[in-house]
C-alpha cells in the first residue's frame, strides 16, 4: 500500500479546483436519460466527502509536523526497492475499479463508467502528488505518476477489451520482524504496519485461467495463477545505513490463488462480502525465489 508523503492540512483547501473539476465531470454524466439521478447524487456526495476526509486524515495521521515549501519535484524511484511504487499502481487500480462500479450502479453507460470511473484513482493520487510537491521533505514524483497511470490503465484496458477483469492486482501481508527496529518509520502497531512496513507486504498479479480458455472449459472458474513481488530487510527508504548488517533482498513468488469475485451464491450479502475481499491474495502453496539466491516453499503464504 502507498506510504503517503507530507500533506499539509491547508492543502486540502488550497486546491478547490480539483474538486470542482471532479464535480463537473459528474455533471456531464447526468445528461444521460437512463441515469439514476438519486444514485448519482449519492456517488457524488460520497466520493467528494471521502476525498476531503481522506486528505484530512492523511495529514492528521502522518504529516502534520512537516513544513511546507515551494512546489518542487523529487526522484524517489529507488526507495523501498520499488515496493511503494507497486503499491501506488495497486491503489490506482482499485480506486478505478470502485469508481467504475459506482457509476454503473448509477446507470451510467459502460463506456463512460470505464473512462470516468476508471480514472478515479489517477485523479485522487495525482492530487496527492500535487500536495507532496509542496512538502519540504519530499516532492512531486513523476515515478509515482507513471505507476498511478499504469494502475488505472490496467483496469481501463481490460474493461474495454474484455468487459471484465481477467488479471487482478492483489495484496497480502504478514507481520515482519523489522518493524520493531524502526517503529517510527515502519509503524508502531499492526494497523500502521499494514500500510508502512513494506517488508511484510506482497503485491500480486493474479490471472484467471478459465477466462482465457473456451467457454465450455472444465477448468475451475475461480482458480487463478499468481505471480508476486515483495522485499525484506528494508530499514530505510534508500539504504540501511543505520543497520549495515541487515541485507536488503527482493522476493519473487509463484502461487495459486482464488478469485473470490467469481464465486457466486444465491445470497447477495455473501456475494458482496466475497467481492469486498477480492483484493486479498488467498493463502495457498507458494514458491519464493529471492535475490539472495535462495528458493523457499510455503504451504500457505500470505
Amino acid at each position: 500500500m502507498k506510504v503517503y508523503k507530507a500533506i499539509q492540512y491547508e492543502y486540502v483547501f488550497r486546491f478547490p479546483l480539483l474538486i470542482i473539476l471532479f464535480l463537473a465531470n459528474f455533471h456531464l454524466l447526468a445528461q444521460q436519460d437512463s441515469i439514476h439521478k438519486n444514485r448519482l447524487k449519492t456517488v457524488i456526495v460520497a466520493e467528494t466527502v471521502g476525498y476531503t476526509a481522506t486528505m484530512t486524515g492523511l495529514y492528521a495521521l502522518w504529516y502534520k509536523d512537516v513544513p511546507s515549501s515551494s512546489f518542487h519535484t523529487f526522484n524517489d524511484n529507488k526507495e523501498w526497492l520499488q515496493m511503494d511504487k507497486i503499491g501506488h499502481g495497486v491503489t490506482a487500480y482499485y480506486l478505478g475499479f470502485a469508481g467504475y462500479e459506482a457509476l454503473k450502479w448509477s446507470g451510467v453507460s459502460e463506456k463512460k463508467s470505464v473512462w470516468y470511473g476508471g480514472t478515479l484513482g489517477l485523479f485522487f493520487l495525482t492530487s496527492v502528488e500535487i500536495f507532496d510537491g509542496y512538502s519540504s521533505a519530499w516532492g512531486f514524483s513523476w515515478g509515482d505518476v507513471a505507476v498511478n497511470t499504469a494502475g488505472s490503465g490496467l483496469f481501463i484496458a481490460q474493461q474495454l477489451a474484455w468487459k471484465e477483469q481477467r488479471i487482478l492486482l492483489k495484496y497480502s501481508f504478514h507481520r515482519s520482524p523489522y518493524w520493531e527496529k524502526r517503529p517510527n518509520l515502519l509503524g508502531e502497531n499492526l494497523v500502521q504496519n499494514l500500510i508502512k512496513d513494506y517488508n511484510g507486504q506482497t503485491y500480486w498479479m493474479s490471472a484467471n485461467i478459465a477466462s482465457f480458455l473456451s467457454e465450455d472449459t472444465k477448468f475451475p472458474k475461480w482458480l487463478n495463477l499468481a505471480v508476486g513481488y515483495g522485499a525484506k530487510g528494508m530499514l530505510g527508504a534508500f539504504n540501511n545505513d543505520l543497520f549495515p548488517n541487515v541485507k536488503r533482498e527482493r522476493q519473487y513468488y509463484l502461487s495459486l490463488d482464488v478469485d473470490l469475485t467469481r464465486i457466486k451464491s444465491k445470497s447477495k450479502v455473501a456475494n458482496t462480502v466475497l467481492g469486498a475481499f477480492g483484493f486479498l491474495k488467498f493463502p495457498l502453496p507458494t514458491v519464493e525465489f529471492n535475490s539472495g539466491g535462495k528458493t523457499n516453499f510455503y504451504w500457505a503464504y500470505f
